[in-house]
């Protein structure tokens, strides 16, 4: 039987925020974050995770607002629970929210949709780095190989990141902490990003470039935090992958949009290119899904947001939106109702 979370469920004078599924993780963080909608909403959670539309929108029957992590919103749903009930707030729980609503069709249903940014800063830039020394020192198969009694690794050394190049794909805040760790490591930092004003690269310690053929033909490493929206779908090339130098590592915790569909796994069907990846054109992968047989990529299932600290971040701001939501304020709106 599913547990249900509620607070005031006695207030039906209350407008009715709904949690339908919640990734395990989130339980507790966010009911701590509950007291803060106190005498502003009830709130109603469903501490158990499915992506079945059908039951999802069972549960937002009489919802006001809803709070959403973790599964896709089909436009059929989205019409569903806007039109069923009187859903007018979405609150997400990241900061990818294109890629999980359409925020046109919410547009056009007046629906707010709002999202949570910078939370996972750190914990998505320090992932990046436990991606790039799994592909540099191999810790994961050395210690599988100690364990099986192998004491002579037979795969190589490894490399070393002080005196290589970092080249960054956008400097947002995930892009600019991957800039201080990168530069700690002794690393030389470039980075590209056409609407970051010139102080900003400074302030970061990195090296604008302005070409993105050139910083991916002059980098020893590659690394993408692009945000996902309208200017930035697809925007690095099967032309731009072809400046990739033999040798070079690519690691992709941003979005896999932003690269053209089917341009990274072509010029990684060359196999000289290292590379570790986060996300994905469709997720969650499955075993027979070509990237999966890619020889030496190194994948993880979309975890680099996922830390204490992101997820205290992350709820914090969720509630917040709500709060605004319901005194006739704006907080990371993406998409207004009006």
């Amino acid at each position: 039987m599913t547990e249900i979370y509620e607070t005031q469920s006695e207030r039906t004078d209350l407008p009715l925020v709904v949690m339908p599924a919640v990734l395990g993780a989130m339980i507790e963080p966010i009911k701590a974050q509950f007291p803060a909608l106190h005498d502003v909403a009830r709130v109603r959670m469903f501490e158990e995770f499915t992506s079945d539309e059908a039951v999802l929108a069972e549960r937002l029957k009489n919802a006001d607002a809803l709070l959403v992590g973790g599964y896709h919103i089909s436009d059929d749903l989205l019409r569903t629970i806007s039109e069923q009930g009187h859903v007018k707030c979405i609150v997400f729980c990241g900061t990818g929210v294109a890629s999980y609503i359409n925020l046109e069709l919410a547009r056009e249903l007046k629906v707010r949709v709002c999202n949570a940014e910078h939370y996972g800063d750190h914990a998505v830039a320090e992932h990046t780095f436990a991606l790039l020394f799994e592909l540099i020192r191999k810790v994961g198969q050395l210690d599988k190989d100690v364990k099986a009694g192998n004491w002579a690794w037979a795969g190589g050394d490894g490399l070393q990141l002080a005196g290589r190049r970092m080249g960054i794909i956008g400097l947002g805040g995930i892009g600019t902490t991957v800039a201080g760790i990168a530069r700690a490591f002794g690393m030389e930092v470039a980075a590209w990003n056409s609407h970051v004003p010139a102080e900003h690269f400074e302030r970061s310690g990195s090296v604008p470039v302005d070409d993105l053929n050139e910083l991916i033909e002059t980098s020893d490493v590659i690394s993408v935090h692009l945000p996902l929206n309208d200017a930035t779908r697809g925007i690095v090339t099967a032309e731009n992958l072809a400046h990739l130098q033999p040798g070079t590592m690519l690691i992709n915790t941003a979005r896999s949009e932003v690269i053209e569909s089917g341009a990274l796994f072509a010029r990684l069907q060359e196999g000289d290119i290292p590379a570790a990846l986060d996300v994905f054109d469709h997720e969650p992968l499955t075993v027979d899904d070509p990237i999966c047989h890619v020889p030496g990529i190194v994948l993880t299932p979309h975890v680099g947001w996922r830390t204490d600290g992101a997820f205290k971040e992350l709820t914090r701001q969720m509630i917040a939106c709500m709060n605004a939501y319901f005194a006739g304020e704006d907080y990371n709106v993406v998409v207004s109702e009006h």
